[in-house]
């Protein structure tokens, strides 16, 4: 909690602090109506059904896996030293595009019911191409309690790779990229992408990360997203970006220097959190869960880390979950207690499948958690839902007049939220159809049917 607590007292009070508050825009998604046959999730999810401490402390249970400091500082000083998200910032080279310039497409792509206050569209490359996929987002408004990241207001996207194409490199199916987008003028949005390696050799080399990036927590200085083949979460230190020197397709040590597939920058992984009861199973009830997406609650105490399970082509129930972040001293993670076990303190089953993104928050007086789900729909093409669900029931917003839920944006990513200025945060992902957008969490409680 150090870290924390010395961004906060160096950047209290600034004016930066305000500027995603900023008013609402007049935003509107396609008028086109949606018939509830078109939406997967039509249908309520039920309530939730609290799983027993014995069988989530077999299913669920991870272990610390670090890797060494020595191999770190090794990287780190063969690349020219940590240049840090400030340095990554400084060197952006790509712009968004305000709402006024997105395209008609992508403003269809945003939510009917509530509608988003802000959003923002990607660069003509990264928007059309079908190559990479946004799919998770977090924010500096989860690293600390005053959303300041230094001077900057911040927030990554991640994208992951998936060609689709007979001719396309198997080893770039997979690999995992970050757009660190500084949002600290909300009229203008700048960003850089970051490609995401792991050590190797000691720390004199460095080879790439697979990952979904279903999900994605920035918490403290620390990034934490999902894992590739069921393998659990990948911990990074947003201390530790490195520089590229080399320009080529090649990802590691190139000569006497260091190349990143044409990235120039990279984010070095510190650690893992595996399942003890081996690699994931998907779809299928009291086995070891792949995880699907990630958030951030700071209603707890301590603040914990939520997930769900990943369950392509299942049809449910899905497990939601929650892990408490440490408080001891002793470690080097976020997560682990001595012995290096993460235990899950709270979890549930839902109805509902195919969750693409979970948020837990807990209001006001309220003695227990809200959870939201966003649930995709049959088609890329169609609109998702999203479901506030509690152990009483689940209820979703009503957009059309055939009393569809399917009101979220299109082919919608992981959720965020912004604590300071109590926004929503997440991103569809259908190429030309990509916006990042916010909506406030009262206007999504305030649409619920």
């Amino acid at each position: 909690m150090k870290q924390r607590g010395r961004h906060r007292r160096r950047r209290r009070g600034q004016a930066l602090r305000a500027t995603l508050a900023g008013t609402a825009l007049a935003l509107t998604a396609a008028a086109t109506l949606i018939s509830t046959s078109q939406a997967t999730g039509a249908n309520s999810p039920g309530g939730l059904t609290a799983l027993r401490s014995g069988s989530v402390s077999q299913e669920l249970r991870l272990h610390e896996n670090l890797t060494s400091r020595d191999a770190l500082d090794t990287l780190s000083g063969n690349m020219g030293g940590n240049v840090g998200v400030d340095g990554v910032l400084r060197d952006a080279d790509h712009s968004m595009r305000n709402t006024g310039g997105c395209t008609s497409d992508e403003r269809a792509a945003l939510p009917v019911e509530p509608t988003a206050t802000r959003a923002y569209c990607w660069e003509d490359a990264d928007a059309r191409t079908a190559r990479w996929q946004p799919r998770s987002v977090t924010t500096s408004g989860d690293a600390d309690d005053d959303g300041l990241w230094g001077a900057h207001q911040v927030i990554l996207a991640g994208w992951t790779h998936r060609d689709g194409q007979a001719a396309a490199p198997a080893r770039d199916e997979g690999l995992a990229r970050i757009a660190f987008v500084d949002a600290s003028d909300p009229d203008s949005l700048s960003y850089r992408w970051v490609l995401l390696v792991a050590p190797r050799a000691g720390g004199r080399d460095f080879t790439a990360v697979h990952s979904g990036l279903g999900g994605m927590v920035w918490y403290q200085d620390k990034l934490i997203v999902t894992a590739a083949h069921g393998q659990g979460l990948l911990v990074f230190d947003l201390h530790r970006l490195l520089r590229a020197d080399v320009d080529s397709g090649a990802v590691g040590r190139v000569g006497h220097g260091y190349s990143a597939a044409g990235y120039r920058y990279v984010l070095p992984a510190i650690g893992s959190y595996d399942p003890e009861g081996g690699a994931c199973t998907r779809g299928r009830e009291h086995a070891v869960p792949c995880f699907g997406s990630l958030s951030l609650d700071r209603t707890t105490a301590p603040d914990s880390l939520v997930a769900t399970e990943a369950a392509v082509g299942h049809a449910g129930p899905t497990r939601v979950w929650r892990y408490s972040f440490s408080t001891a001293a002793y470690r080097t993670g976020l997560l682990a207690d001595a012995q290096g076990h993460v235990d899950a303190v709270e979890a549930y089953t839902t109805k509902g499948s195919g969750i693409s993104g979970v948020l837990s928050h807990r209001s006001g007086g309220a003695r227990d958690a809200q959870w939201y789900i966003g649930r995709p729909a049959d088609s890329r093409t169609q609109h998702a839902s999203l479901w506030r669900q509690s152990g009483d029931g689940a209820r979703a917003a009503t957009c059309t007049a055939d009393q569809s839920h399917a009101c979220w944006g299109l082919d919608t990513g992981s959720l965020s939220y912004w604590q300071r200025t109590g926004e929503l945060w997440t991103l569809t992902g259908g190429p030309a159809r990509r916006v990042l957008y916010a909506v406030p969490l009262s206007s999504v409680d305030g649409s619920l049917g």
